[in-house]
């Protein structure tokens, strides 16, 4: 009996409340939490976390040379897909980041483009969207230099633009190692 008194002593002394009622309010607020918990966490929602968790762990694919009609079918809107966006023509694989560049995401509108006007300019604009850099201020063009910086450092490189002209065939898909490099020594 000894071990029931000391508990049933701290909690008397601790909250003023018998342990009858103590353990009553603590199984009510137990009840309370898992219904709100209920109204706005839906139960698929874990489900639907592991499934992005997952894609977000497959490793980043090698893209080579697209255009930027195909980079745009990397936007998101098909999860089977890496989600890609490009600095100054650089493809780089943002799908760890997929709840920024995701759709829903903030940054959404950036993806499967080429941001590189709207991140020197930090705008969201979407006359901003292209790769055109052509008169930026030499303050903007830091701006993005920087971007291009934290880009480098936090996801792989997995291509380039190239011109509509300049390729004619799907691109060439293969598995990308750590840094961006490639088993060509890219």
């Amino acid at each position: 009996m000894a071990s029931w008194d000391t508990p049933t002593a701290v909690i008397s002394h601790y909250t003023g409340l018998s342990p009858a009622a103590f353990f009553t309010i603590l199984a009510l607020m137990l009840v309370t939490y898992k219904l709100v918990c209920g109204m706005f966490v839906a139960q698929d929602d874990s489900a639907a976390v592991k499934r992005v968790n997952e894609f977000v762990r497959r490793d980043p694919v090698q893209m080579g040379d697209i255009t930027e009609d195909e980079l745009r079918s990397y936007d998101g809107s098909d999860p089977s897909k890496p989600l890609l966006m490009a600095i100054k023509g650089h493809i780089y694989d943002v799908s760890r980041s997929r709840m920024f560049y995701g759709p829903g995401g903030p940054y959404a509108m950036f993806a499967g483009r080429d941001a590189s006007r709207a991140l020197a300019l930090m705008s969201f604009d979407p006359k901003d969207l292209t790769g055109n850099i052509q008169g930026l201020t030499s303050s903007e063009l830091e701006a993005l230099q920087e971007w291009e910086y934290k880009f480098m450092e936090k996801y792989v490189k997995v291509g380039q633009i190239v011109s509509n002209d300049t390729t004619t065939s799907e691109p060439k898909v293969t598995p990308a190692t750590e840094g961006g490099a490639t088993d060509e020594g890219n």
